[in-house]
């Protein structure tokens, strides 16, 4: 483990969903770190084949996940958590597979204009999908990068994520290129997108960074 972390508190549901709903930030950070730290404490120190690939389908559609109340609320404090935090990197990385499990097809097309843009070859290897990627492998990639994340070495697993990002970030400028005369409205969203996996990218780099430090908070 990267660093002494604050342990989990456990409280009754109705605290929790008192807390949940609370509108103090420093409540809703400190819950949203402490909710990261045992979830990976707990996955990582019983490495159980059938509880990783349950904490992985976190992030399948939510109509999959009729059996796990209040994961919408978890995923929600994590969203407001930096990429300096665990809470963070966590929401970067099931939000990444949740976008491509909802769209492997356009996900795999990213990809490999991302792959044809890049102008060497580290990106392509560290993420680790054969070329040209198929929308299952993509979707596999996102399920061995949080299963790294679970089982494996950490840091490594967000440096891959941070690969695969990158890719997406060029394929989708790629396509904003080549929508431009044709669809601006397209275009400009594509290159919105872009910005976005480059800003993903750039906070899970940094997220391996910092665990390998030993200050990922």
């Amino acid at each position: 483990m990267s660093r002494e972390h604050l342990r989990p508190i456990l409280q009754p549901s109705a605290q929790f969903d008192w807390i949940v709903g609370a509108k103090d930030p420093a409540v809703s950070l400190r819950l949203a770190q402490e909710t990261a730290w045992a979830l990976l404490d707990r996955v990582r120190s019983v490495a159980d084949p059938e509880i990783v690939a349950r904490v992985i389908a976190i992030a399948d559609p939510i109509e999959t996940l009729s059996d796990a109340p209040g994961i919408d609320d978890i995923a929600e404090m994590w969203a407001e958590s930096g990429p300096h935090s665990l809470a963070g990197v966590l929401w970067r990385l099931y939000l990444l597979r949740r976008i491509t499990t909802g769209d492997p097809e356009g996900t795999a097309e990213l990809f490999r204009l991302g792959v044809e843009r890049a102008t060497h070859m580290i990106d392509p290897i560290v993420a680790g999908v054969e070329t040209p990627a198929s929308p299952e492998a993509v979707v596999g990639l996102c399920d061995s990068i949080l299963r790294g994340v679970f089982t494996g070495d950490f840091a490594a697993a967000l440096e891959r994520a941070a690969s695969t990002c990158r890719l997406l970030s060029l394929g989708a400028a790629a396509l904003a290129d080549s929508r431009d005369p044709h669809d601006d409205e397209h275009a400009g969203a594509l290159t919105t997108r872009a910005l976005r996996y480059d800003e993903f990218a750039r906070d899970l780099h940094a997220g391996a960074r910092r665990w390998r430090m030993g200050t990922l908070a």
